[in-house]
């Protein structure tokens, strides 16, 4: 049985008991039944009623319909004649208006849990796409003529101030959309209109006053009146139609009986006008009763509202003081640090004295490590004691403390992040050389229940932690700019598919090589295009592929090897001396992403493919000697810098996985917390993994975390790139992790702050007439460090190629 949806109205015509007392409502004459006919002009509701009978419907609020037709409830005669004072009320607003009410039936009522009592006009009650409208339906078997009692609210909705309560329905109907009641089914509703049709309408005169006041003794026989059953309550509601009464009712309540008769009349003109329905001696006789229910029931409202806002100052000030003592623990944390650090510092000033007086420091702005660490402490210090201004002095130091506080938020965010990862216990990493068992696992487990817990102290975490955040902000704050220390041009710049995907330097950082959907592996010579002044840049070696490529690199020991994968799943292996394809293996079904030179074995190599597996290779055998099936395409793989037994890669599922190569079957950790595509994963250090996906970050994962198996919270995200559609790059070095972007720039991160440290953008130069324009469709595609340094070289979608320095 459906009930009322309070989210479908706006403000309604309400019999409150806030509103006209009985006696008010009495004194109102409403016009004739003859002039009902014939008005044509009705007038609007004034404020001061629009206040007695206008309240927001409420979600909790139900159809009179489903109420009456509860076969659990009890009659209770205070609350039956509460209810129909109520309509009463309302349908002699509409009569003294001159309107007919037509649909003064249960079904276009609403109730609140205490019995305030709303009108709707009528019920919307379709029980699928294919039900009509039930307003459409209840117009026309109730023969509706005229203006009914929904025009009122329009009205006074129009009128002036009642527009601003839908904003607190609309809210009300979010917060309860799971707890949606239901009208009454339609049948229903059809039997309704049945009931509650008087005799004159029933022969088809048009309805009037008096047919609203019969249908106001049909309403309170079904207040009074209870049934067991849908049959029974059919069979009852239709013998009404005779005037014939259910026993009980005639025995418990005979005046009420007598009374229902006298509305029931079968000639309207013997029928009670509204305003002798208020002053009969049957509803007056009860007026201090129902005086004081109403009383009652509006204390409890304001019991409520009480309540209501005793529970919303209760939650605010719970919050309010968590908040409180946060910032009462961060500002301990604070201050706690700073006396670690003004403790280090005089220490660092003891030792610097010492050494001065022994002769072993001849300078103070000598550049030992205890000197770099004391101007370090002084950095942070000198920000403690004037927090919000930038030093006027000139130089470094002036740089470095306008970005300081322009990224105050964040660095102060990424210090709080740290401090707290700092003082949690460390579980250890599983050692690459675990030992497996007989059956191919590992013989020691460790989850995060048994996790090894380091218990140093907390002076000695204290002093750890500071030292890597200290470190990390002078790295971050090292370098104010991107500069360009040459511009590679090439020969076939006029080439319509130029597009980079790939770069790597060889081992020593003697040269670099590029790749990508022109089909070629291109090797330039770094010193040369570093020192040279041409105009063109030719490579040193050039060799062609059959295919577009997607991925190169060097083999970490082979100084000559470079191996590459492309666009039909071939792996190769190529000479670079001779120029050639050394090796060639195809195994891969589909385009193959992603290949990577382990540096712990030179004979091992690893691919990824859109056919969802990774291959490894041995180059002495020419085949695959593993294979790694997921159930998703592979865009990216990447051997640990120190291990030849582990492997990482990222899928398309959004996810990556760590493997042992040792035991396949099953991933060691999965990295969950990318919402789209991983296109790159490149090892930091032993213990640290970043990752690069297509919704627009990096992610930082701990390794040491892979004994839960799968973590979903990584270290730190790193968020000011734009990447969406595209592989764009991604190499690291020392800490900094660079980045390319759809913006045409490269982006550089440190690995402790989530956001960028520097940014350089590349000019698309027009190739027919040199000028720069503005492609927005340009991109960086890769992006690769030279060997640990400061020096990266980056290049984008059109082919073009350069070497950048952070300064």
């Amino acid at each position: 049985m459906k009930m009322v949806n309070p989210s479908e109205f706006g403000y309604q015509i309400s019999g409150s008991s806030r509103g006209l007392n009985y006696s008010e409502a009495s004194n109102r004459n409403p016009r004739s039944d003859h002039d009902s006919g014939t008005i044509t002009d009705r007038t609007q509701l004034g404020c001061e009623d629009a206040g007695a009978v206008i309240r927001p419907v409420e979600s909790k609020d139900i159809s009179l319909r489903q109420w009456l037709d509860d076969v659990k409830r009890v009659v209770n005669a205070s609350e039956c004649l509460h209810i129909f004072m109520q309509i009463v009320e309302i349908v002699n607003l509409a009569h003294s208006q001159g309107i007919i009410v037509h649909n003064n039936r249960p079904s276009c009522f609403v109730m609140s849990p205490l019995n305030r009592v709303s009108f709707i006009e009528s019920a919307s009650c379709s029980e699928s796409d294919s039900d009509c409208n039930e307003d459409v339906l209840t117009s026309q078997k109730a023969g509706f003529k005229g203006q009914n009692l929904g025009n009122i609210a329009h009205k006074v909705s129009e009128n002036t101030w009642v527009q601003s309560g839908l904003e607190t329905l609309e809210a009300s109907h979010s917060e309860q959309t799971e707890q949606k009641q239901r009208f009454p089914m339609k049948h229903i509703l059809e039997l309704e209109t049945d009931w509650y049709t008087s005799p004159e309408e029933a022969a088809g005169l048009p309805g009037s006053f008096a047919s609203d006041v019969y249908r106001l003794g049909t309403l309170l026989f079904e207040l009074y009146c209870t049934c067991n059953s849908a049959e029974e309550k059919n069979a009852t509601m239709s013998s009404l139609r005779h005037r014939v009464f259910p026993p009980p009712l005639l025995l418990k309540w005979p005046k009420v009986a007598l009374f229902i008769l006298w509305l029931l009349h079968p000639e309207p003109a013997s029928r009670p006008k509204i305003d002798e329905v208020l002053q009969s001696e049957f509803l007056t006789e009860l007026k201090d009763k129902l005086d004081e229910r109403v009383a009652a029931i509006d204390l409890k409202e304001k019991f409520d509202d009480q309540d209501l806002l005793l529970e919303f100052l209760s939650v605010m000030q719970q919050r309010k003081q968590e908040a409180a003592n946060n910032l009462c623990n961060s500002v301990s944390a604070v201050n706690s640090d700073l006396d670690e650090v003004v403790k280090l510092q005089s220490v660092i000033n003891k030792e610097v004295e010492s050494n001065l007086n022994l002769g072993i420091i001849k300078d103070s702005s000598d550049d030992s490590s205890s000197s770099r660490f004391r101007k370090r402490i002084k950095l942070i210090t000198d920000v403690h004691q004037d927090e919000y201004h930038t030093s006027e002095n000139q130089g470094n130091s002036s740089s470095k403390s306008s970005r300081l506080m322009r990224n105050f938020k964040k660095l102060e965010s990424a210090y709080f992040l740290t401090r707290q990862r700092a003082f949690k216990p460390i579980s250890k990493v599983i050692p690459n050389n675990t030992p497996i068992s007989s059956n191919g696992k590992e013989s020691v487990v460790l989850t995060e229940r048994s996790s090894v817990t380091d218990f140093s102290s907390k002076d000695q975490v204290a002093g750890r932690w500071i030292n890597s955040f200290l470190d990390g902000l002078c790295k971050y704050l090292s370098f104010s700019n991107l500069k360009v220390k040459a511009d590679l041009k090439q020969a076939d710049l006029l080439s319509s598919s130029n597009l980079v995907c790939s770069l790597s330097f060889d081992r020593d950082g003697d040269f670099f090589a590029t790749a990508g959907v022109n089909k070629k592996i291109k090797v330039f010579e770094y010193g040369s295009i570093l020192n040279g002044n041409h105009d063109i840049h030719y490579p040193v070696v050039e060799m062609a592929s059959r295919s577009k490529l997607s991925s190169i690199c060097w083999n970490s020991y082979i100084k000559g090897h470079i191996a590459s994968s492309n666009f039909e799943g071939v792996i190769q292996v190529w000479d670079v001396t001779r120029g050639e394809v050394f090796m060639e293996m195809r195994e891969h079904e589909r385009r193959a992403w992603s290949v990577d030179s382990s540096s712990a074995d030179p004979t091992l190599l690893a691919s990824g493919s859109d056919d969802g597996s990774v291959k490894l290779w041995n180059i002495n055998q020419g085949v695959s000697v593993g294979t790694i099936k997921t159930k998703a395409n592979v865009c990216c793989v990447q051997f640990p810098l120190d291990s030849g037994n582990s492997l990482a890669f990222g899928s398309a599922d959004h996810r990556i996985y760590y493997y042992d190569l040792r035991n396949p079957s099953r991933p060691v950790c999965t990295f969950v917390g990318h919402e789209k595509t991983v296109s790159y994963v490149k090892f930091i250090d032993s213990t640290t993994l970043v990752s690069s996906s297509t919704d627009n970050t990096l992610k930082l994962w701990d390794l040491s975390e892979c004994s839960s198996h799968v973590v979903d919270c990584p270290v730190q995200s790193f968020t000011g790139h734009t990447n969406v559609k595209n592989f764009v790059g991604l190499s690291v070095s020392d800490g900094y992790l660079a980045t390319g972007s759809e913006t045409n720039e490269v982006f550089i991160y440190h690995k402790a702050f989530p956001m960028p440290a520097l940014s350089y953008k590349f000019n698309t130069i027009d190739p027919i007439t040199g000028e720069e324009v503005d492609d927005t469709e340009q991109f960086v595609s890769s992006v690769c460090w030279r060997n640990q340094s400061s020096t990266l070289v980056a290049a984008n979608s059109m082919g073009d190629i350069k070497l950048l320095e952070m300064d």
